[in-house]
């Protein structure tokens, strides 16, 4: 149910493109007006996120993820009834605002439930690849519904996916209380959302009104200046929206920069070949989808093997890095399509690797970008991997637009090989931005394993001293009410947790060489010892065993 609800999420977009004609013609609303039906959507989204995270932090998880998933049903109910532009647009703007609150509470469930191991790995496999192909599929049922049903059953579709959902969290997904709720930080929430809007209005804007425009830059500037503002003022609050240990971890921060690089990349993809295969190639809205479906294909089955056969073994770096490379080359090689060229012989092995390559380092990210996270954090950290992937598509949809729009411009020829220079050098600029971002990330990224039993190969954030994982039997379910001691040199005791229903605990302690106990009723003890160092979070998980019958 969190896949269905996380891919409801990322089709609504492509979904909505295949619609946007038969709508267009319906409704009356010209060109000009057109993008808006876009962009409500995408500055209701990225703006909220981070705020959408946080409160599934404070109020809870499940909550949340079922509030977000009511919330989206209405909205996409309202859109399907829209007589006219205007309610069209607020119901796609409302989208966003559930959106905002039910992404981020869809991956921190995951997170928290999916803690270490191959299990978690293939669990956030199988969300990245619907993550990562979540456009393509909404590019084969969009179709599919404009072209035999109504351009209306776009958005209705949307109440279906929420429905199954719900009812899956609502009887499967356990409870999860909340612990301690820190105040909301509400300059924090302002600056953000602010900042956000900025940018992504910025880059949406320069679509239609060019990258001279002084709404472009004005826009842009102010957004970079609340951002900044934003992260100074993270510094200082006690209790803040995003908290910096989030996103300085090298491991975490080079994966909100490969998703953001990814999904810039992907809106590409999904975008330009599109085009091509209509306009050039003749196909109908449902051949289209079709047509992407290898590298929905090659998404879903590396995603769900690669990095749960690797990332436990080799850490996130070589995935990431080798993914981003399988992109460009895919990229690059659709830079040498024609108007002659045919789909078997320049669009299929593309399609193949970009596939490959995005379901290898998207599920790498995923799952890194987010582990070690404290449990208060999950929300926050989910939200910004959701923010990168609304900000890295606004980004990609404008500056590659922008780049094809004056490429056609620019060349001398008959109309059909203009355009398809212009989604060429698009195609171009992608492979090249994959290829910078590999070099980036492959710098920033430490080698090695993100997780282990050793604490020094899993330390995590800088909020002082002290130790956080979890607590679970040999089959991989959480042991709740389980006490932890940690133990110092001199036989003080220096800490002490019990687990909570999850099975998660956080403890704090003194810099220095311990001993973690571990216990519970009916169980094996389990000592390890543990250094903490000052400034850092050390993460351990636990596996309990039950005692033997006749001991």
């Amino acid at each position: 149910m969190i896949g269905i609800a996380q891919l409801m999420v990322i089709l609504d977009n492509s979904i909505v493109n295949i619609a946007l004609p038969s709508a267009q013609a319906d409704l009356g609303f010209d060109d000009a007006q057109r993008q808006w039906i876009i962009t409500a959507y995408a500055l209701a989204f990225g703006s909220l996120l981070l705020l959408g995270g946080r409160l599934s932090d404070l109020f809870g998880r499940k909550r949340a993820f079922l509030t977000g998933l009511v919330g989206f049903a209405v909205a996409s109910i309202l859109g399907g009834l829209a007589p006219g532009f205007e309610l069209l647009v607020a119901a796609r703007a409302l989208q966003g605002v559930f959106g905002a609150l039910l992404a981020p509470a869809a991956l921190s469930l995951l997170t928290t439930t999916f803690t270490s191991g191959r299990e978690r790995a293939r669990a956030f496999g199988v969300f990245a690849a619907l993550a990562g192909s979540g456009a393509a599929i909404g590019l084969l049922l969009g179709g599919a519904l404009t072209q035999y049903v109504d351009w209306r059953w776009c958005m209705y579709v949307n109440a279906v996916f929420a429905a199954v959902a719900f009812l899956g969290a609502s009887l499967l997904l356990p409870a999860q209380p909340v612990g301690h709720r820190p105040h909301l930080d509400v300059t924090g929430t302002l600056l953000a959302s602010a900042g956000l809007f900025g940018v992504v209005f910025g880059f949406a804007s320069a679509e239609t009104d060019g990258w001279a425009s002084p709404v472009v830059y004005g826009f842009l500037a102010a957004g970079v200046a609340l951002l900044v503002a934003f992260v100074l003022v993270q510094r200082r609050v006690k209790a803040p929206l995003l908290p910096l240990r989030v996103v300085t971890n090298r491991f975490r921060g080079g994966s909100f920069l490969t998703i953001l690089v990814l999904t810039t990349g992907m809106f590409g993809v999904t975008l330009f070949l599109a085009y091509v295969l209509q306009q050039v190639f003749g196909f109908s809205p449902l051949v289209t989808g079709v047509a992407f479906l290898p590298m929905v294909g090659g998404i879903v089955l590396a995603a769900n093997t690669v990095p749960a056969t690797l990332l436990p073994r080799i850490g996130p770096k070589p995935l990431v890095v080798a993914g981003m490379l399988l992109g460009a080359g895919g990229l690059f090689w659709f830079s040498f399509l024609t108007p002659e060229s045919g789909y078997a012989s320049h669009v299929l092995g593309p399609l193949l690797m970009i596939g490959l390559g995005m379901g290898t380092a998207m599920s790498t990210s995923i799952n890194t970008a987010t582990f070690g996270v404290e449990p208060g954090d999950a929300g926050v950290a989910s939200a910004t991997v959701n923010t990168m992937q609304q900000v890295g598509g606004s980004v990609g949809t404008a500056l590659l637009s922008s780049i094809a729009g004056t490429a056609t411009a620019g060349f001398a020829g008959p109309p059909i090989a203009a355009a398809m220079y212009g989604y060429t050098t698009a195609f171009a600029v992608a492979a090249g931005l994959f290829v910078v971002g590999a070099v980036v990330v492959g710098f920033l990224i430490p080698a090695g394993r993100t997780s282990g039993r050793t604490p020094e190969t899993s330390r995590t954030d800088p909020v002082g001293s002290g130790l956080a994982g979890t607590v679970r039997d040999v089959a991989g379910a959480p042991v709740v009410d389980a006490t932890l001691t940690l133990v110092d040199t001199t036989g003080r005791q220096t800490g002490h947790a019990v687990s909570d229903d999850a099975g998660a605990y956080v403890l704090r302690a003194t810099p220095g060489d311990h001993l973690l106990v571990a216990g519970a009723g009916g169980r094996a003890p389990h000592a390890q010892r543990i250094v903490l160092a000052d400034g850092l979070t050390a993460r351990a998980d636990i596996v309990l065993d039950l005692v033997p019958v006749g001991t």
